[in-house]
């Protein structure tokens, strides 16, 4: 994987959210800019240009000079502080950004010859705060729109994507999705409770929540709920989930995250054999009560 460092920029003025703290705006029960840290988990360094607050991992601060300076002088300000050889540069109001949008990006920064890539949305246009630069141009570029302007305070973006050998990545519809308005909240948070998203999307978000690095199979755990709910009875269910965690915690303690995972799938595989025990029994029982013969092998034939 492309070791890469990343500058998110969080220090905006928000003037059409009314001056909200929109990197603070929670969409699915976090913060725009913890979701978006989320997506670049892997970067060696996390330069955040904005005021300070909690997040959900350690981030580096600083702020651009005048404060809200814009883009060009918060990423001026970020890169400063960073040391590898690509920058994956961010806004702060991404929240549907996927590991997978990352991955494209710095892959197509390093095809030979590019100085970067970034985003296109689904109308076409660019978005450079949707990008993966390399380091040593982009410092260049940034050099000569000082040297040139006399400072980068108050200086658009295009500036200097125009002066980059930029690669184009259609990431699809929502990569690039940004929350500039209430409307622009509004309809991220209902698009995360879409019947096809809802799950995955409650999953994460308890995850980070609990601090949780762990990939685990939605549908086992879902057929084990199903087999315990059916099989023993209705509130089985989430406490024989909760038992499966807890007994995959004890037989995975000090693993990694694959060992750890593996240990959930064992654990709900038995529980999930149980479950189907306690229906047979059920049934065998029910078959009983209402007068039919118990099994003919078990009584009298030496059938174990």
């Amino acid at each position: 994987m492309t070791a890469y460092d990343v500058i998110v920029l969080a220090g905006g003025a928000a003037k059409r959210l009314g001056g909200a703290d929109k990197p603070g705006v929670r969409v699915g029960g976090r913060a725009l800019l913890d979701r978006v840290l989320a997506a670049c988990a892997g970067a060696a360094r996390t330069v955040v240009v904005g005021g300070r607050r909690a997040t959900a991992r350690p981030v580096v601060w600083t702020r651009e000079v005048p404060e809200r300076g814009g883009p060009l002088a918060a990423l001026g300000a970020g890169l400063r502080l960073t040391t590898a050889e690509y920058v994956l540069v961010l806004s702060a109001d991404l929240p549907f950004l996927g590991p997978g949008t990352v991955d494209a990006l710095l892959a197509a920064a390093g095809r030979t010859g590019r100085e970067g890539a970034l985003c296109t949305d689904p109308d076409g246009r660019d978005q450079p705060l949707v990008a993966a630069y390399r380091a040593e141009p982009l410092r260049r570029e940034l050099a000569l729109i000082a040297t040139e302007h006399g400072s980068l305070a108050g200086l658009p973006l295009r500036l200097l994507t125009a002066e980059l050998d930029l690669a184009r990545v259609e990431a699809g519809p929502d990569a690039a999705f940004d929350c500039d308005t209430w409307d622009d909240i509004a309809a991220a948070r209902a698009r995360i409770r879409e019947h096809g998203a809802v799950l995955d999307e409650w999953m994460t978000s308890v995850k980070n929540e609990l601090g949780i690095d762990l990939d685990v199979d939605t549908g086992l755990l879902l057929d084990l709920a199903r087999d315990a709910a059916h099989g023993v009875a209705r509130p089985a269910a989430p406490l024989t989930t909760f038992l499966v965690g807890y007994a995959a915690a004890r037989a995975s303690a000090g693993a990694g995250p694959e060992e750890a995972a593996a240990a959930v799938a064992e654990a709900a595989r038995r529980a999930t054999a149980l479950a189907l025990r306690w229906e047979a029994e059920a049934s065998a029982a029910g078959d009983t009560a209402d007068g039919a013969k118990p099994d003919a092998g078990r009584e009298g034939t030496g059938t174990p």
